[in-house]
């Protein structure tokens, strides 16, 4: 028996259950020469995946209407007639959401368990750590000494970014939306400040106050009026790095916005937004960095595992009122 959820309507806003659709179907796959049979282990839900819901022009295709739903998945190889995969291995991929799938192996990566958590591929060791380090790294250019401010900070991204932040030697300030998240950042991830955006007054001042030398580098995670409050408080050649828009990503109107041009003209400041697979030549060097500093315990990672294959739609939606700590994964 398969279970796959398909996607049934496109959201207008936030997404809803009633969006998606589970199908069951009662039969035996066969695989064929150079295929593998996979079973489904973990399922990454992202917020880039509300883009993909839209029919509109983006930098990758949307998701067809009643066709299965795609995200960063580990597997389990059951069986194989394929020599480059042994049944027994895991692979980490781009797959359907199914409880089973057949593929010809093109575009999997085998994966360890022995050397990691197989959930730390999908996150840390997974996209969600070459994010972290491209972004802040081809893009931000730290500099030891520099103020790096995060949004989403407790986020799967923003938690890696603030962290490899540190190993470089910047002063980093993160903004959550709990105090438990700010406690997090601080005791967990070695932020040297942090921002509750639901409890503040006045964000303004309240970047500036954790950021008296100014922003150098911003890793924006989220867009908004938060995004907006931090352009008062660049530096001159401030780095802005643009990698997620969640506060409007379920926006039915245009969101209104003050204008950027004189604050980047007036600092001489950067913005740039980018996709991970832009820096896919940085991968290897990412990766051994990454895999060395956690192995040196200089890096960590905290997961919001969801059980079961039917939350996957829940667990997605609840990324957008913040139930997440760090990486959230289903665990199937």
């Amino acid at each position: 028996m398969i279970q796959t959820i398909l996607l049934k309507n496109r959201p207008e806003g936030k997404p809803t259950l009633s969006d998606f659709e589970f199908i069951t179907e009662e039969h035996n796959l066969t695989i064929h020469t150079g295929e593998i049979l996979l079973e489904t282990i973990h399922v990454s839900v992202d917020p880039y995946l509300r883009g993909r819901m839209s029919d509109a022009k983006s930098y990758i295709p949307p998701f067809e209407l009643n066709k299965p739903l795609q995200s960063g998945v580990i597997a389990k190889v059951i069986d194989s007639k394929n020599d480059n995969f042994k049944v027994g291995e895991f692979v980490s991929g781009m797959l359907d959401w199914k409880t089973k799938q057949v593929s010809t192996g093109e575009g999997l990566i085998k994966v360890d368990s022995n050397k990691a958590p197989l959930s730390a591929y999908l996150g840390i060791l997974g996209m969600t750590g070459l994010t972290a380090y491209t972004g802040l790294t081809q893009i931000g250019k730290p500099v030891a000494g520099e103020t790096l401010v995060v949004s989403g900070a407790a986020g799967a991204v923003g938690s890696v970014v603030g962290q490899i932040g540190k190993i470089l030697g910047l002063r980093v300030v993160g903004i959550a939306g709990t105090d438990e998240k700010i406690d997090l950042l601080k005791s967990k991830f070695g932020f040297d400040a942090g921002i509750n955006y639901n409890t503040s007054t006045d964000i303004k001042t309240d970047i500036a106050k954790a950021a008296p030398n100014g922003v150098d580098i911003y890793f924006d995670n989220i867009g908004g009026p938060i995004s907006d409050a931090i352009l008062f408080n660049i530096n001159k050649f401030a780095r802005i790095i643009n990698c997620g828009a969640i506060s409007v990503y379920n926006d039915t109107e245009l969101p209104k916005s003050i204008s950027v041009q004189p604050f980047l003209v007036k600092n001489s400041a950067l913005m740039q937004g980018f996709i991970v697979s832009n820096y896919a030549d940085k991968f290897p060097e990412a990766m051994n960095h990454l895999a060395s500093w956690l192995a040196e315990e200089k890096l960590t990672y905290t997961e919001t595992i969801v059980e079961g294959f039917d939350n996957i739609p829940k667990a997605f939606i609840d990324l957008f009122e913040g139930k997440n700590k760090g990486k959230m994964i289903v665990k199937i």
